[in-house]
C-alpha cells in the first residue's frame, strides 16, 4: 500500500503511517496537474484542497482505496461517486470543531464591542469612550444554521452568556439538547438578533444567506460565517448591510477564494468587497477559523488513525 500526500500537514500524520509500515510519498511541493498525473500509482490520497477530485479523475484510479481528507467540509470531492468506486472518502470535522466555535465566538465579541475600531483608534492616539459604547450577548437571542460538529462546537462556547440560543438543521431531529433549542424556520426569522452559518457547501447551500434571507428576518440582525464563502452571497449581504437589515458582520470565509482556499485574487475583487473593507461593522479573517496548531495535529491525527484502520482491514 502506498499513500500520496498531496498537501503538507502536521508530521503526526506522517509518524502515524510509518509506524504501521504503510509507504507515503510527501509530493506537496508539486502542482495540482503534477500530482494528478501520478494519482493512478496510489493506494491512498491524503489532501485538504489542493485540488478537485471529480468523477474524470477519480474514475483513472483503478489502485485508489481511501481519500483523507485533512479538514472538515467535503466539496472538492465527488463522494457519491468515489463510493460507488468503492472508496472510503474520510474527513476530521472533529478535529477543529474547538478551533471553529472559539474563533466564531472571539469575532463576535470583537464586533460587537468595537475592539477593532477602539484599538486601532487608541493606536493613533485617539480617545473616545462613548463612541466606542458597544453590546451585550446576554439576553439577544443567536441562530445556529447548520448544527453538526461546528454548530454544536459553537453552542457549547455561548454557555455562560445567558442568551437564548436556537438551532436549525433541516436534516436532523430531536437534537436540542442543555446547548440549544430546535427551532423552526419561522421562529427564527421572527426570534433572532445573530445568525451564525455552520453549513457544508453543497447545491442547496449555495447562497444560502441570499436576499430574500436577510429581509425574511423580523429585527436587524448580525451575521457570522465561518463555513464557506459560497454559503453567503456578497452582494446580498452588502445591500442589507446599507438597509439596515444587517447591523454587522464577521466573515472568516469569502465566496471569492480560490478552490485551494490558499489565495486570493485582491485586484480582482468586485465592490461589494471594497464595502466590506471599508466597514467598521465587518470583521475580516483570511479562512483561519478551523486553523489552530492544536487542529493542525488533530485533524491529521484522526485521518491518519482512519487510514490506518481502513487498509489493515484489506
Amino acid at each position: 500500500m502506498k499513500i500520496l500526500l498531496a498537501d503538507k500537514n502536521h508530521e503526526i500524520l506522517e509518524h502515524i503511517l510509518a509506524e504501521n509500515q504503510l509507504q507515503y510519498d510527501a509530493l506537496w511541493n508539486l502542482s495540482a496537474d503534477e500530482l494528478i498525473k501520478i494519482l493512478p500509482q496510489y493506494d491512498g490520497l491524503v489532501i485538504r484542497s489542493k485540488f478537485k477530485l471529480t468523477k474524470t479523475i477519480l474514475s483513472q484510479c483503478n489502485k485508489l482505496k481511501v481519500i483523507g481528507r485533512v479538514g472538515a467540509g467535503m466539496e472538492n470531492i465527488d463522494v457519491a461517486f468515489a463510493n460507488k468506486q468503492k472508496i472510503i472518502c474520510l474527513s476530521a470535522p472533529e478535529g477543529n470543531r474547538t478551533a471553529v466555535g472559539e474563533h466564531a465566538l472571539g469575532m463576535l465579541l470583537m464586533l460587537l464591542n468595537n475592539l477593532k475600531k477602539a484599538d486601532t483608534e487608541v493606536r493613533a492616539g485617539i480617545w473616545l469612550r462613548a463612541e466606542n459604547r458597544g453590546y451585550e450577548m446576554e439576553g439577544k437571542t443567536i441562530v445556529i444554521i447548520g448544527y453538526g460538529q461546528m454548530g454544536s462546537s459553537f453552542a457549547e462556547k455561548l454557555r455562560g452568556f445567558n442568551m437564548k440560543v436556537l438551532a436549525l438543521d433541516k436534516y436532523k431531529n430531536n437534537y436540542g439538547n442543555e446547548f440549544v433549542t430546535e427551532a423552526e424556520l419561522g421562529t427564527i426569522f421572527n426570534e433572532a438578533d445573530i445568525v451564525s452559518l455552520h453549513l457544508p457547501l453543497t447545491e442547496e447551500t449555495y447562497h444560502y444567506a441570499n436576499e430574500h434571507f436577510f429581509n425574511s428576518f423580523k429585527k436587524p440582525i448580525y451575521i457570522v460565517n465561518t463555513a464557506r464563502g459560497k454559503c453567503l452571497q456578497t452582494s446580498a449581504l452588502v445591500e442589507a448591510m446599507k438597509s439596515g437589515k444587517v447591523k454587522g458582520a464577521c466573515i472568516d470565509v469569502l465566496e471569492y477564494e480560490s478552490t485551494s482556499f490558499e489565495e486570493i485574487d485582491f485586484s480582482e475583487l468586485p465592490e461589494d468587497y471594497r464595502y466590506l473593507l471599508n466597514s467598521d461593522k465587518v470583521i475580516l479573517t483570511p479562512h483561519i477559523a478551523g486553523w489552530t496548531h492544536e487542529s493542525n495535529y488533530k485533524m491529521s491525527k484522526i485521518i491518519a488513525e482512519g487510514i490506518v484502520k481502513y487498509l489493515a482491514n484489506r
